[in-house]
């Protein structure tokens, strides 16, 4: 399939071979236990360890993240889930850690947790590949480009190799882009993670995360934690999953589109300050966007004026949902500072661009503005 387009990918990927009389994708498999008999060498024993519809969502990602290589997925309940595998599988207690400290709100916890450990753990922002400055000495270094919310983009081939260079092995949250959107394995990386709760599965109704992997002995480790923790999909959300990924292409292609097209009105908005999206040329980050990003995401973010404009914007669109989390094909937004955990200003919004017609939403965002405003 690696010669095939996205939207053919998408809508094949995973699939097993077909059998007559049998459904294109088989329904969800529940079951705790399998037919086991004599040594346990089989691909399903126990609900824990495998099952056949986690096979083929993680078959399918797999395609998706490095189409035609030969690499392994595993599937989390969550995005979190699929974070804290990779980091807690791979250090221990004296080793270095680098994060960024402008990425995903739950970070500073994981940050906690690692530090309880005994884990030393320093950060530097996403923007001007600031991480560079903290390798020497380092087991693993965590990307998240672009970063969430504030949309800062680093030079992710460039920090792979010093990475490398340094002993340590990197992984990159791919949450906002999705594998068709950017490919971390093919820009170096060790791990692609990403919470399949946004834009992968598309509707806000599933909580799911995943990790790639072209090594086998880190594929192991990973496979390995969730086993041991126990932070499984359930067959039904991963057969939803599964489902979801056919119309990726359709969707992400519609809200980069929109979403450019958003971030290009706001730029004209005097009320408006700092706008931020990769795709957009005036960015400060479009010049590293391009050379690493085939489609730029969903996510715009840009600063009103304070907490109570920002408010009023908000309760004044009609096709927006005031909610946290994005990617999915009903456009959301939020005052992100309202969580506490982000270093934004209060008038700070980010805004999910869905699938909605681009002409109705742009209309509905400029007339919430100006009442906003007024």
């Amino acid at each position: 399939m690696s010669t095939m387009g996205d939207g053919t990918r998408a809508v094949r990927a995973g699939l097993p071979e077909p059998e007559q009389y049998e459904p294109t994708l088989p329904g969800p498999v529940f079951a705790a236990h399998f037919h086991l008999s004599g040594e346990p060498v089989g691909p399903y024993t126990y609900g824990r360890d495998t099952n056949p519809t986690w096979t083929h969502l993680e078959r399918a990602i797999g395609e998706l993240e490095a189409p035609g290589e030969d690499v392994s997925t595993t599937v989390f309940a969550s995005g979190m889930a699929a974070i804290t595998a990779v980091l807690l599988s791979q250090v221990r207690t004296g080793d270095t850690v680098v994060l960024p400290d402008d990425g995903y709100q739950a970070l500073p916890l994981v940050r906690e947790q690692l530090t309880a450990f005994g884990v030393e753990v320093r950060t530097a922002p996403t923007g001007g590949d600031a991480q560079l400055a903290l390798l020497e000495g380092a087991k693993l270094l965590w990307i998240e480009s672009p970063s969430n919310p504030g949309l800062d983009v680093c030079d992710i081939r460039r920090l792979v190799a010093a990475a490398h260079e340094a002993g340590a092995v990197v992984a990159v949250d791919n949450t906002l882009a999705t594998p068709i959107g950017q490919r971390p394995l093919e820009l170096g990386a060790d791990f692609s993670v990403a919470s399949d709760t946004k834009g992968m599965t598309g509707h806000g109704d599933i909580l799911l995360g995943h990790v790639t992997c072209r090594d086998p002995l880190l594929t192991a480790d990973v496979r390995r934690w969730r086993k041991v923790v126990g932070a499984i999909p359930g067959p039904m959300e991963a057969w939803l999953a599964h489902r979801s990924l056919a119309t990726l292409q359709l969707r992400i292609d519609r809200q980069c589109t929109t979403a450019l097209a958003l971030a290009e009105a706001l730029a004209k908005r005097a009320e408006v300050t700092g706008l931020r999206y990769p795709g957009l040329p005036a960015d400060p980050s479009y010049g590293v966007a391009v050379r690493q990003m085939r489609r730029f995401g969903s996510v715009v973010s840009f600063e009103l004026a304070d907490r109570e404009t920002a408010e009023r914007f908000l309760t004044a669109l009609r096709l927006v949902d005031d909610a946290t989390s994005f990617g999915g094909v009903r456009s959301t937004a939020e005052r992100r500072g309202r969580w506490g955990g982000d270093a934004v200003p209060e008038g700070f919004i980010r805004f999910s661009v869905g699938a909605e017609d681009p002409e109705d939403l742009l209309a509905d965002v400029e007339r919430a503005l100006d009442e906003a405003v007024r």
